[in-house]
């Protein structure tokens, strides 16, 4: 299992996040992340409205040949994606405690501005203690 990378979308498209954790994707630069991610915003948007049995939160998963990307919709309109190798098993579990560390490094912080880019510390040090353990397979 390899975790590539991590974004956090607000709900209005931005990207807020964005972190890689191993050389397995190619290197882009910021602005092409931020397009990136408004794309993906797009995409879960037209997903979410598609859905033949009504009401639907959008994709979940998109299968790439060499990678997939896994995404959590909160409450909050937030969008966690999670890069991750075919393999990986675990990405839900490991977004949904993403989640919780935003939760309580991030929303709790009085100088965090919601909506705004995430430039937290302790936000930093928890998802790379979860993530770069991910991994390396030790969870």
């Amino acid at each position: 299992m390899a975790i590539f990378g991590l974004w956090v979308i607000n709900k209005a498209g931005g990207l807020v996040y964005q972190r890689n954790f191993s050389d397995g994707l190619a290197q882009l630069s910021m602005n092409e992340y931020l397009v990136m991610a408004g794309t993906l915003h797009g995409i879960h948007a037209i997903t979410s409205r598609l859905s033949p049995t009504g009401s639907s939160s959008g994709a979940q998963v998109i299968e790439a040949e060499t990678f997939k990307m896994t995404i959590l919709l909160t409450a909050t309109g937030t969008k966690f994606v999670l890069l991750t190798s075919l393999s990986d098993p675990s990405a839900e579990s490991l977004l949904q405690k993403v989640y919780e560390i935003y939760a309580d490094a991030t929303m709790k912080n009085p100088f965090h501005t919601p909506e705004m880019p995430i430039r937290s510390e302790k936000f930093d040090v928890r998802i790379g203690n979860l993530l770069g353990a991910s991994s390396s397979g030790a969870v």
